[in-house]
């Protein structure tokens, strides 16, 4: 039986190689340029896993290799405009990523508004969705997959909103709802 890979992410940590998150990749950069096909996706995708499992005795790979990768088999198979709009994709995120931040203060009602818009700066950090994954593995012994779905969807959430200062009462919301629904599922598919 194969060893599983391991995956260094951009913050440090370290995960399982999940086969399905680079059909899902692919997918994404498909549908981008209309052209989402899930059974190309997976065509794709056995070949970046062959050729990772293929490697001699490398048992670690880093996400921005399988990015690489990707990006090079969609290239490789006429798909260009999808690796485009892949590295577009990524680009945005990194540059959303450090382009939001999160204020250290706990919005409860109106009246707390007005701290917001104080002369004094308020103690700020730079938005980190690793930090919700830690808070969610340390203090509330989520598994660590479950975890960083939640985290995957409340940068979502934020990003989506299109604000560069975010208070960190409402990522704290933003935290508790999406892990209510996430929990919620999980026991839904364990009950069919």
């Amino acid at each position: 039986m194969k060893r599983q890979l391991r995956v260094t992410k951009a913050d440090g940590t370290s995960e399982a190689y999940l086969h399905t998150k680079v059909i899902g990749t692919i997918n994404n950069a498909l549908s981008a340029v209309g052209q989402a096909d899930m059974a190309v996706a997976e065509d794709l995708a056995e070949v970046v896993t062959f050729y990772l499992y293929k490697r001699s005795g490398k048992r670690k790979v880093t996400s921005s290799e399988i990015f690489s990768m990707v990006k090079a088999v969609l290239a490789a198979t006429d798909r260009e405009d999808a690796a485009v709009a892949l590295s577009e994709h990524a680009y945005e995120r990194r540059l959303k990523r450090t382009r939001t931040e999160v204020l250290a203060i706990d919005v409860q009602d109106y009246t707390d508004v007005e701290i917001l818009f104080q002369t004094t700066p308020l103690p700020r950090a730079r938005w980190d969705k690793a930090r919700i994954v830690q808070d969610l593995t340390e203090k509330s012994g989520l598994s660590r997959l479950t975890a960083r779905a939640v985290a995957a969807m409340v940068e979502e959430q934020i990003f989506k909103m299109g604000v560069s200062t975010i208070p960190s009462s409402l990522i704290k919301q933003l935290v508790l709802g999406e892990t209510a629904t996430t929990l919620r599922a999980e026991r839904e598919l364990q009950t069919v």
